[in-house]
């Protein structure tokens, strides 16, 4: 006679699940989400919250599916707040729980994605050519190991060193390695910034190929300031000296060519990544809308054959 097991009919039985923890108060709470979905919901690849959720629902404990208490909710994320509320605080915020293979596979995605915008972006300054991943990957790989061991140096002669660290200047970029809580294109930014900063193989940004149009009757009005040109990221104006047209050009590196049609001057040119958010704002400024700056290519690189 076969044997029956019963099974409380209110259990559900979760499969493939990440738990995203949250502390809050004294309490700690869960949800139960799909594995690969938390962090594509964080970096804004998925936005639809049922494919994100297993169980619309607040846990203290999901394995042994106790639903969290609705005083202690309240006690903890406040009497206003609904439990969808409560969802989204510990889905953007809580701490992700993953076993070691899904860490180590989602490190290994985050990581190449990374190797791979890098590549995208970086050229050599004199060929103006990509580098292949393997050459980014080593490059990055050199500055983690230098940040690594500049540190333990640190560590070692912290005490003696504290005066001279203090008169130092700003400290370049560092690349410590990729991680899992934050983007690829964030990281990827960070990388850049830190490769370009150190050198450990010659590189810039590839530039941006843009067409800049202008009314002919504001070309030669007297430019008191403009935002800086440089791709430092340094802010504030500073003094400018001729006019529109002089100005518009200092921004340019390189011009393709140049152009008057009917009423409108035309160029066409190369401008580095980090000045193209002052041109776009002083062309808004001084045209008053009536001229534009339009992206044609955001990165320019010579590909070998």
């Amino acid at each position: 006679m076969p044997v029956l097991i019963n099974q409380p009919s209110n259990q559900i039985k979760l499969t493939n699940v990440s738990l995203v923890r949250m502390k809050k108060g004294k309490k700690r709470y869960e949800i139960a989400c799909y594995k690969n979905k938390v962090l594509e919901w964080r970096s804004g690849i998925e936005k639809d919250l049922d494919n994100v959720l297993q169980i619309p629902n607040v846990f203290v404990n999901v394995s042994k599916g106790q639903v969290a208490n609705k005083a202690d909710l309240a006690k903890s994320f406040g009497n206003k707040a609904t439990v969808d509320e409560i969802i989204l605080e510990i889905l953007n915020k809580g701490e992700l729980q993953v076993g070691d293979k899904e860490r180590h596979a989602q490190l290994e995605r985050v990581h190449n994605e990374v190797i791979d915008i890098v590549a995208g972006k970086l050229v050599d300054p004199n060929t103006k050519r990509v580098y292949t991943t393997g050459m980014i990957e080593k490059a990055l790989d050199q500055l983690s190991s230098q940040s690594a061991h500049q540190q333990a140096e640190k560590s070692e002669g912290a005490g003696a060193e504290d005066g001279e660290e203090k008169g130092k200047g700003k400290e370049l970029p560092k690349w410590t390695g990729v991680v899992t809580n934050k983007s690829a294109k964030s990281q990827a930014l960070d990388a850049m910034k830190a490769l370009i900063a150190h050198q450990p193989i010659p590189v810039m940004r590839a530039r941006m190929r843009l067409r800049v149009t202008c009314p002919t009757s504001i070309l030669k009005q007297a430019v008191k300031s403009a935002p800086k040109a440089s791709g430092s990221g340094d802010a504030g104006e500073e003094k400018a000296h001729g006019n529109v047209k002089d100005t518009i050009l200092g921004f340019v590196e390189q011009v393709e060519g140049q152009d008057v049609t009917g009423d409108e001057w035309e160029v066409v040119g190369f401008v580095e990544p980090g000045a193209f958010k002052a041109l776009t704002e002083f062309i808004g400024g001084q045209t008053k809308g009536r001229g534009r700056a339009e992206v044609l290519d955001m990165a320019v690189v010579h590909e070998d054959d």
